[in-house]
């Protein structure tokens, strides 16, 4: 672990629940943030999903850790008193509450700009705080269907179907994490501090930059295509003879390799396959060539192939297979992870290595309100 972590001395003050807000402000904890989460009596909702370690969330610990507890009902005036107080105290606020929520609360951006110009506070919503919808609330299904998502995921004859990561929701967190850490070096620097709006339908949209751009450009939405891609070939999953595997021939000189892997040098000549743009057009056909190949040998036999040939390839890997590869081992990303209850598991730690050291995980996930007295006491006679 680096000596001293990048956010070290930062404290962050978390209102959020389930995925998005946890996510970003876990990031934060990750790099060194001090991040307290305020839970309503009844705890983040997250702590109820399966799988239950005898009563405890995997879930819930894998967004969770390196975090404090604090239980607080912001409905009465005095744990809103004391939220008030550890948020004047932090240098950061995550929330993830609909716009307005806060505000009413008396704990919304506007009641500390003035008291302290130099507090990040970052809202995350389905989609931002002003504008048409900003009063909608929204799930990360929701927001892949309206941003677009659920259109080109899934096979061309096949019905809607969202990308089986929670996408919206992973990618919202790491644009919070993003601006907030871009804002910290300006308030640092000397700057003001701002109300950082992050719209999980924006932020979903954004991470489409090549499928916005290709409508952009011929102003036709782009299709599902299961698991080929609109300008490249071969690069798709492709059927062996004991299952799948995958290649990705993305320029010119990597065809050229898949040609003498497969024994086909003439294909390179063929006038359907000849550019990037050929073969993607013409993809289908060259599909149903590559795979007639393809169909001899077990997906082993063409994982070593390409390797040696050096084009891009993979397994279609399960989770249980991803979270055992070599490289996941070396880089021991999977670490024991101990829960309240006294029970050890395991989590995904942060990929994130500086000069090849990675972050350690500090502090288990905490059981709901296991700093509350800690923080009553820390913040007693400044909450008014």
């Amino acid at each position: 672990m680096p000596p001293t972590l990048p956010l070290a001395g930062v404290r962050v003050i978390e209102f959020c629940s389930t995925a998005a807000g946890p996510f970003s402000a876990m990031l934060l904890s990750d790099m060194g943030a001090d991040v307290i989460k305020v839970e309503p009596p009844a705890g983040d909702g997250l702590r109820q999903w399966p799988p239950l370690n005898q009563g405890f969330s995997e879930n819930f610990a894998s967004l969770n850790r390196n975090k404090r507890s604090v239980v607080l009902d912001l409905k009465t005036p005095e744990d809103a008193a004391l939220a008030r107080a550890m948020i004047l105290d932090a240098d950061i606020v995550v929330e993830n509450n609909r716009p307005g929520v806060m505000d009413r609360l008396g704990l919304g951006y506007a009641d500390f700009a003035e008291a302290k110009p130099q507090l990040l506070y970052c809202s995350i919503s389905a989609f931002g705080q002003s504008g048409p919808r900003s009063a909608e609330g929204g799930f990360d299904l929701t927001i892949q269907a309206a941003a677009g998502v659920m259109s080109v995921t899934g096979e061309p004859d096949g019905p809607p179907v969202k990308c089986g990561v929670p996408l919206s929701d992973f990618a919202s967190g790491l644009y919070a994490a993003f601006s907030i850490a871009s804002m910290l070096a300006h308030v640092r620097a000397g700057g003001q501090g701002a109300h950082i709006d992050i719209p999980m339908f924006g932020c979903t949209l954004g991470i489409a930059a090549l499928q916005t751009s290709e409508y952009f450009g011929n102003h036709r939405s782009p299709v599902k295509l299961g698991s080929a891609h609109p300008r490249n070939a071969p690069y798709q999953a492709f059927k062996a003879a004991d299952g799948y595997f995958a290649i990705a021939a993305g320029n010119h000189k990597l065809w050229l390799n898949v040609c003498s892997v497969v024994q086909l040098p003439d294909l390179q000549h063929d006038t359907r396959f000849v550019s990037t743009t050929d073969r993607a057009k013409n993809q289908t056909a060259l599909k149903e060539i590559l795979e007639g190949v393809f169909c001899q040998h077990p997906v082993a036999h063409w994982i070593e192939a390409f390797k040696a040939a050096g084009v891009p390839h993979a397994r279609i890997n399960d989770y249980a297979a991803a979270l055992s590869d070599i490289q996941t081992e070396f880089m021991q990303w999977v670490q024991p992870l101990e829960l309240p209850n006294g029970n050890t598991t395991q989590t995904f730690a942060s990929p994130v290595r500086l000069n090849g050291e990675g972050f350690a995980i500090r502090s288990m996930p905490p059981e709901l309100g296991q700093h509350t007295q800690e923080l009553r006491a820390l913040y007693a006679g400044r909450a008014a």
